[in-house]
């Protein structure tokens, strides 16, 4: 009997034919086209685009499609041009143009007894792989079967784990991005001897899009999931309208954990091989919207929206210092207690349209960032120093050799695609001496093509620390 109030609203494009399919090489510019109808219609309402359309058929390794790199292009803020059938900047100095994408990992054709062994072997779909996009994956905490239709059946999945249906980029070559970047509820699937189901009562529901014919429908799986998460990016960004994308990005991502039954995985085997496996089957986790709009659990969140100039004259030109508004005196007084350091680092790279070079990571992005924190025996001018000689040595294609005791995931698991989190533990002494965090660039096209490069006008990031 009281009014409901709605913050945000649905819009929808179709970008399937009801016949026959789209030819493959168009995914990209069917996708511009529906990304630009609704923005020629209200160009000034902020958005979360949801696609929940994914293929197979271009699936290599974690390598980068014409499709996905379409989706990081209108992430980075080109438009689609009608008249060239290109994705172009309509305006050389627009920041507003910039877009989220949240995207569907894909799911899994076949079940299998060994859900996780399946899913480990199966990448995610094509365009998922996009490193400016929010690829997510389907958890489950669905594991009760109440209907006496299905006596006899079990859920395949625990409580807390892995939705059979997803898939993750642990077949991924090393080199590209963590996909899933999250996970959320999916809804699991029942099992009786060797036959899989969606049942009912492990689906989730949702309305039907004829409301005339019936109002509600179950629902399942990494679409499912996707629709959740753009809702719960969505709700973030009214709380904050001042937000940018990448920000809505980096909160999400950082709002994620991983649920005990994921890092009981982790038992017997806590090499950093092991927790990027486990990143790249779930993510960072699944993400928390009271987390995410309001720091829920009492953890001071210091959110940074900042622009840096990487490149100058084919050059490394710039680096970002920030100094954590921690109170270091209580820290100090804390001495022993354990505490942690949660960075989220999150930026978008514009991508390069040639397939040439992409054997080394940083040829397919612009430019690449890194974050890194001051060790507690350094000063400020020789961490300055120290993240000058690690943008150089990333720079040669030299593996990074920097202090990565205390992070959960370390640098080389964490440095992938263009969002970068991890988290710290340690003492509260420690920390108390660990005051600053330094972002700086690493190479990309934009060094290598100085004709090229943007960087005069600014590659932003959001910086987010709890």
């Amino acid at each position: 009997q009281t009014p409901i109030s709605l913050r945000h609203r649905i819009e929808s494009v179709k970008i399937l034919p009801p016949r026959e399919p789209n030819p493959p090489e168009l995914y990209g510019a069917i996708t511009a086209q529906a990304v630009a109808r609704p923005e020629v219609t209200s160009p000034a309402r902020p958005r979360a685009f949801c696609l929940a359309v994914t293929a197979t058929d271009e699936r290599d390794r974690g390598q980068p499609t014409s499709w996905s790199a379409a989706i990081d292009a209108l992430a980075a803020g080109r438009t689609f041009d009608p008249a060239t059938h290109r994705l172009v900047y309509l305006d050389q100095a627009e920041d507003a143009a910039r877009r989220l994408f949240v995207l569907s990992a894909g799911n899994l054709d076949n079940l299998d007894a060994d859900h996780l062994a399946r899913s480990d072997v199966e990448a995610v779909h094509d365009p998922a792989q996009a490193w400016n996009a929010l690829t997510v994956g389907a958890c489950t905490d669905k594991a009760v079967i109440r209907d006496a239709h299905y006596n006899g059946w079990s859920p395949l999945a625990r409580p807390g784990d892995l939705s059979p249906w997803s898939t993750t980029s642990v077949p991924f070559q090393r080199v590209w991005p963590i996909k899933p970047d999250v996970v959320f509820e999916g809804g699991n699937a029942g099992r009786n001897g060797s036959s899989f189901l969606a049942l009912p009562d492990l689906s989730l529901l949702s309305t039907y899009y004829k409301p005339a014919e019936r109002l509600l429908v179950l629902s399942c799986a990494t679409s499912a999931a996707t629709a959740q998460i753009a809702r719960l990016a969505i709700l973030v960004h009214a709380d904050y309208p001042e937000f940018w994308p990448e920000t809505i990005r980096a909160l999400v991502v950082h709002s994620a954990r991983w649920t005990p039954a994921m890092l009981a995985h982790l038992r017997g085997s806590s090499g950093k091989r092991a927790r990027e496996n486990l990143a790249r089957r779930y993510g960072f986790g699944a993400p928390d919207l009271d987390r995410a709009r309001r720091s829920a659990n009492d953890a001071l969140t210091l959110i940074v929206q900042s622009s840096i100039h990487p490149f100058a004259d084919g050059k490394m030109n710039e680096m970002h210092l920030h100094d954590l508004p921690w109170p270091k005196e209580v820290l100090e007084e804390l001495g022993q207690t354990p505490v942690r350091l949660r960075v989220t680092l999150s930026y978008f790279v514009e991508p390069n349209p040639g397939r040439r070079g992409w054997k080394r990571r940083h040829r397919y992005a612009s430019h690449g960032l890194r974050f890194d924190v001051k060790a507690p025996t350094e000063s400020t001018v020789e961490f300055r120093k120290r993240l000058n000689q690690r943008a150089l040595d990333e720079d040669e294609g030299r593996p990074t050799t920097g202090d990565s005791e205390g992070w959960f995931l370390g640098e080389r698991a964490r440095n992938k695609g263009s969002i970068h989190s991890d988290v710290w533990t340690g003492t509260a002494a420690d920390l108390a001496e660990r005051g600053v965090v330094g972002v700086y660039p690493v190479s990309g096209w934009w060094k290598d093509q100085p004709k090229r490069d943007r960087s005069a006008l600014g590659a932003r990031y959001a910086l987010v620390v709890s």
